[in-house]
Formats: C-alpha cells, sequence, structure tokens
C-alpha cells in the first residue's frame, strides 16, 4: 500500500432534500436537513483512508467550530491532519446542497479559508510530498497552490492525480506534470472544448490530455462508466447498476479509490473497476463523507 498526499478543501455542507432544484428566484419548501462534512479535497481523503491508504491531509480551515469540528473528524478517519493549517479570524469552507428526489445535485461554496491554502503552505509539507507514491489534488484551493504542490511532486518523482473540479483554465505546463486527469463531462468540455455525448467523444478528448503531456487519463462519464487511456490504449469502464438516491460526492469517492487501488499497483482499467463500485455505493446514500463505503464493501461489490 502506498503513501497518498491529498491536497484539497475542506468544507461543511449544510444539505436540504428538495423535490426538484429551484429555478431562479424561487422558493420551494425541502425536507429532511443535515450538516455534513464535506469538501473536494476532504472527501477524497476519505475516501482514500477507508479504503485503507495511508493518507496525510493538507487543507486551510478557519478558527472556527466548523473547522476544530472537522479536523477532529479526518483524524478520527485514521487521517495524519498534522498539516492542516488553521488561519485565526477566518471563516471554514461551507457548502449549500440542494438534493432532488431524482438524486440531482446543486451546489453553491463559500471558500473561506480554502482560499487561503498558499503556496507557502506547501513548501512547509515538502518532505511529506517527496515520501508519497501519489498525490492527489482537485480545484477547490487556489491554482497557484495546485501548480505548486504538482511542481514539488514532479520534483520528487511523485506521480500526481488531477481532479480538475471545479472545472478551471490549466496551464499546459501543469498539465505536462500530471500522472492522470480525471475530469467529468463538463470539466471536459470546458477543459479542451470538445463536448462529451459518447464513449467516441471521451476517446477524443482523452487524445487532448495525452497530447498535452498527461500521462493516463480518466473520462467520467456519471450513469454510463468512465473512459479510461493510457499508453496501452482506451478501456471503457462500465458504471455499477443501482438505484441512486444522492451523487454528492460520487465523484470524489471514485477519485479516492481510484489513488488507492493505483497505489496497490493495479493497472489503470482495473483501478477504475475498482474506483466504480466503491462511487456506485455512495450514490445508494444520502449526504458526502457518510456515504463513503468501507473497503470490505468494495471488495464484496467488485
Amino acid at each position: 500500500m502506498g503513501k497518498i498526499v491529498v491536497i484539497g478543501s475542506s468544507n461543511t455542507d449544510l444539505v436540504i432534500r428538495t423535490p426538484r432544484i429551484p429555478s431562479p428566484g424561487e422558493t420551494l419548501i425541502g425536507s429532511d436537513f443535515m450538516i455534513n462534512a464535506g469538501g473536494k479535497g476532504a472527501n477524497q481523503a476519505v475516501a482514500a483512508a477507508r479504503m485503507g491508504g495511508d493518507v496525510c491531509f493538507v487543507a486551510c480551515v478557519g478558527d472556527d467550530g466548523f473547522g476544530a469540528e472537522a479536523v477532529r473528524h479526518y483524524a478520527g478517519e485514521g487521517i495524519d491532519t498534522s498539516y492542516i493549517v488553521r488561519r485565526n479570524g477566518v471563516a471554514s469552507g461551507v457548502a449549500l446542497i440542494a438534493v432532488d428526489d431524482a438524486a440531482e445535485n446543486s451546489i453553491v461554496v463559500a471558500p473561506g479559508a480554502n482560499a487561503l491554502l498558499s503556496p507557502a503552505d506547501i513548501d512547509a509539507v515538502e518532505s511529506e510530498i517527496a515520501a508519497a507514491d501519489y498525490l492527489l489534488v482537485q480545484l477547490e484551493i487556489p491554482m497557484e497552490t495546485v501548480a505548486r504542490a504538482t511542481e514539488l511532486a514532479v520534483r520528487h518523482g511523485v506521480r500526481v492525480i488531477l481532479n480538475p473540479a471545479p472545472a478551471a483554465p490549466i496551464a499546459d505546463e501543469v498539465l505536462a506534470r500530471l500522472d492522470l486527469i480525471t475530469p467529468n463531462r463538463s470539466e471536459t468540455e470546458l477543459l479542451t472544448g470538445l463536448k462529451v455525448e459518447n464513449v467516441g467523444d471521451a476517446v477524443a478528448a482523452a487524445a487532448w490530455f495525452r497530447g498535452r503531456g498527461v500521462r493516463r487519463v480518466a473520462v467520467t462519464m456519471g450513469s454510463a462508466g468512465a473512459l479510461v487511456a493510457d499508453e496501452r490504449g482506451e478501456e471503457f469502464v462500465p458504471a455499477y447498476r443501482v438505484e441512486a438516491v444522492d451523487t454528492t460526492a460520487a465523484g470524489d469517492v471514485f477519485n479516492g479509490a481510484l489513488a488507492v487501488a493505483l497505489s496497490e499497483g493495479r493497472e489503470l482499467g482495473a483501478a477504475a473497476r475498482f474506483a466504480a463500485a466503491a462511487s456506485s455505493i455512495a450514490c445508494t446514500r444520502i449526504g458526502a463523507q457518510r456515504s463513503i463505503p468501507q473497503r470490505c464493501e468494495v471488495d464484496s461489490a467488485e
């Protein structure tokens, strides 16, 4: 089992169940309300830890109750929290999430302290990055911080997985540092200009990324599955069929599980099948981190 350093966001999710996602200017009466631990970075760190990974999480939280509770929670998951930064006088990240009866969601994020995770904070964790097998990052933290993390990883021969979410322009020099990129359909279109409506489109998008130096690609396509590509070619990995109730964090579970499977030495296609199994289980449960399965559940589902 390899060591995985996850650098990313920590949020508290305020979730309301609603019959449908409201239109602009519309007020709906929802049902259940929940406060959940969330944030793409944290979700992926917890997913990797529950899959059995040796995980160090690097993030920035405020000096409020949300931040303190989040750090306690991560430590309880067996995650190394030594490098989570606390910023005085700053609010921790918060996400407002509506989940409808079709299991789709709408999310608005107030980044708070996440926006203050700096390249200097990454320099302080260089020794941990150097000791890792994989670095897993997303885009809910400043782009210059992501760039610095990838730079240090490559310097030390550490493989980088980037989940480009939420989508934002990425410099070619950063793309060239990536071992693996994991965009979904909308992220792929924003980054490449190519729509992904079928497997052929995903193959073309994967070729676009590989043409810019990314070694491996996994284009996730929701309930359809994922297209993975590397130097050996392309493979389509179908999704597991489940009765979805909430897709919140499904992509994060996929990424965390994928990182663990790759750290165990699995080939990309096999790792993606493992990640798809983990993600499918998460879709059958409400919430972000509370939906993430344990390793034994995923092993049984594969």
